[in-house]
């Protein structure tokens, strides 16, 4: 952001605009300064959230999935967002604001890679989802337990290995025996993977980066919610 810019003058739907473009660009301590410039001029945390920092990750996501944008400057652009949802998070749960659905995401057992997962939870965070991250090298019985504790919609699960691809099926044979699996949307991801793995486990939807799997999920909570 160029240092002649006041934003204590700027009109609040200038200031969101130029929230987008920050978060774009990756300028964390921006974001800090116009999200807390808006809730000094009493905006609603959930229209800062939606009409700021989800809309311009909303552009962020296209341009990754079109190849304008890399992962360097996407995990930029989710720092900065980061930055934003640590002030914002807070009064959005005082607030009782929507929120798109619940996601309980990790990387399955015997596998330890999280670039990929890590990505898909903060580009998750930034279309507006719930996220709770359980890291790698997780057992079924970690899935199912995070997955009764924060009620999730979506179980998020990634392998980047073609020896612990197979433990997605494990996983998700779990979720049939205790009886979850038709109300959860289950979303897999990982380089060795592909759509016609996901239809042979019985997953929802195969998505191939972080772009794809926010795209997929907003659809899926979509039906769900009809």
């Amino acid at each position: 952001m160029s240092d002649d810019i006041n934003i204590k003058e700027m009109p609040s739907d200038e200031l969101l605009e130029l929230m987008g473009e920050d978060l774009y660009d990756g300028y964390a301590d921006e974001i800090v300064e116009e999200v807390n410039e808006l809730l000094s001029r009493d905006m609603a945390p959930y229209d800062i959230l939606t009409n700021g920092l989800v809309a311009g990750m909303d552009v962020v996501g296209e341009d990754f999935r079109d190849g304008i944008l890399f992962v360097p400057e996407v995990l930029m652009a989710a720092k900065a967002m980061k930055a934003g949802m640590a002030i914002l998070r807070p009064l959005l749960a005082e607030s009782d604001a929507p929120k798109m659905g619940t996601m309980v995401i990790g990387t399955v057992k015997g596998d330890i890679h999280d670039i990929g997962q890590n990505l898909v939870s903060m580009m998750m965070e930034g279309a507006g989802f719930e996220v709770f991250n359980i890291g790698i090298n997780n057992d079924a019985d970690a899935y199912l337990e995070a997955i009764e504790k924060h009620n999730a919609d979506i179980l998020g699960m990634s392998a980047l290995l073609t020896t612990t691809m197979p433990y997605m099926r494990v996983v998700i044979d779990a979720l049939k025996e205790k009886g979850i699996r038709k109300e959860m949307i289950v979303l897999v991801g990982g380089a060795p993977l592909n759509e016609a793995f996901a239809e042979d486990i019985e997953a929802d939807a195969y998505c191939r980066d972080a772009a794809v799997a926010v795209e997929t999920a907003k659809k899926f909570m979509a039906i769900k919610r009809k």
